[in-house]
């Protein structure tokens, strides 16, 4: 389960303390920064509203949040990140790393009977911050199968 409600696809690695997520949220009529922009744009906040299309990459870790927007990223490269991660954990031979780009690597490695432990090394753009790595406990796979599923699902 993830530990933010973001309203669209959204892909999250570790727990509610330490966690990186690949996510495009959607945006919430009810927003009043969205409300606004509709307002500019002489529509209605409905109309304005619904999926985003601007990846973002969330990050927490030793109860500090940060995170950044992914602009020019498309569905196609989220998805293969996730197929990527899901072959590696299918196939759960032992440590493997999923590269995720410029900005996200993450590598896995056993953390006992059915489970991983993550370290996500994430590099924010040029002007979007430092760069970070996050270690997530162990989790279990029989999950992050369920949870890689349901995000490439939401892609589909």
């Amino acid at each position: 389960m993830s530990p933010i409600a973001v309203g669209g696809p959204a892909l999250f690695i570790g727990t509610d303390t330490d966690y990186v997520a690949l996510v495009r949220p959607e945006l919430d009529p009810a927003d009043p920064g969205v409300r606004r922009a509709a307002e500019q744009a002489g529509v209605g906040p409905e109309e304005f509203a619904g999926p985003g299309d601007t990846w973002a990459v969330l990050l927490e870790h030793d109860g500090a949040g940060d995170g950044f927007e992914l602009p020019g990223v498309r569905d196609t490269e989220p998805a293969g990140f996730a197929e990527r991660l899901r072959a590696g954990l299918a196939a759960a031979e032992g440590p493997f790393t999923v590269d995720g780009g410029a900005v996200l690597r993450l590598d896995a490695r056993p953390a006992g009977a059915d489970t991983y432990a993550f370290t996500a090394h994430v590099t924010p753009p040029d002007d979007a911050g430092t760069a970070l790595t996050v270690e997530t406990g162990p989790l279990p796979v029989a999950a992050l199968l369920a949870d890689l599923d349901a995000f490439l699902g939401s892609l589909a």
